[in-house]
């Protein structure tokens, strides 16, 4: 599926949340980075003891004025100047958008991924100051989203009831800048999964096996994807491909989760699904 010799190392600046326990956020996207042979610089944007999933949680925001002062220091030493792609994530308070786009105006990476992470299960988890502010400001920027359907309704306005209407709903996206738009768990029927991919040259879906209501899945399954779907894009410059990839790892992450009953996403133990997953899945044209 891939070409055989892949780009050499990208380096990646990558703003969301850091947790001290679990694989969520940078926790999950970064090591996924780093096993796909890229070098990951992380500006945290909150500082939580573990993800809210276990009934509460210590830290919060970085203070903006040391956000600020640290990208001043990369800045000035000119770190960024050979970035390859800039990847967004979860934002937790409006000013760090202000923060990447101050880095995306700065460094002018050649790529911008903005994983908006913004709610789920139709529930908006983020103030809606911030959420718009990722969609005013920060969606028009962006080369590459990835929403989950509930995102991709909240961020088009468009009420989502099937795959036909989340392909209407990521095209309204594309209009506001995005060249391209994949979507995580689009639709869902016959016992799959849809993931979607909008993008100039069509649109694409691959189906996973959905998973059943009554198993849990761990927490940081967007994050984890997010990532590789930008680190396998950037080592082979092939979305419909990258797609494919990253919709197969994630898959196998979340079966070793689930084998081994871990509330956290198995990134470390299960690492070789990122880097050769155990079951592929077919891409299927939809135009």
């Amino acid at each position: 599926m891939f070409a055989k010799d892949p780009r050499p190392m990208a380096r990646i600046f990558s703003l969301t949340s850091h947790v001290v326990y679990g694989h969520v956020g940078a926790q999950a996207s970064v090591p996924a980075l780093h096993l796909m042979g890229h070098q990951v610089w992380h500006l945290p944007t909150v500082l939580f003891s573990n993800h809210p999933g276990y009934g509460g949680f210590n830290g919060g925001p970085v203070d903006l004025d040391l956000t600020n002062l640290l990208l001043d220091g990369l800045l000035a030493r000119d770190f960024l100047a050979d970035c390859a792609a800039l990847h967004t994530g979860y934002m937790g308070q409006t000013g760090n958008v202000d923060v990447a786009i101050r880095a995306i105006d700065a460094a002018k990476p050649p790529l911008i991924l903005c994983d908006p992470v913004l709610g789920d299960e139709g529930v908006l988890y983020v103030a809606p100051d911030l959420a718009a502010a990722i969609r005013d400001q920060l969606l028009p920027r962006a080369d590459i989203i990835t929403p989950n359907r509930f995102e991709l309704a909240w961020l088009s306005g468009m009420e989502i009831e099937s795959l036909d209407d989340a392909v209407s709903a990521a095209q309204i996206l594309q209009q506001q800048g995005p060249e391209t738009v994949v979507c995580t768990s689009a639709a869902a029927a016959d016992g799959w999964l849809h993931n979607l991919l909008v993008c100039k040259v069509g649109t694409f879906q691959v189906r996973v096996p959905f998973v059943d209501d009554a198993t849990e899945v761990p927490k940081g399954t967007g994050d984890a994807f997010a990532a590789i779907l930008l680190g396998h894009y950037l080592n082979h410059n092939d979305i419909i491909a990258a797609l494919a990839w990253a919709s197969a790892a994630l898959h196998g992450l979340i079966q070793a989760s689930i084998a081994a009953q871990s509330t956290e996403l198995e990134i470390i133990e299960a690492r070789d699904q990122i880097t050769a997953p155990g079951r592929m899945f077919k891409v299927e044209r939809l135009d």
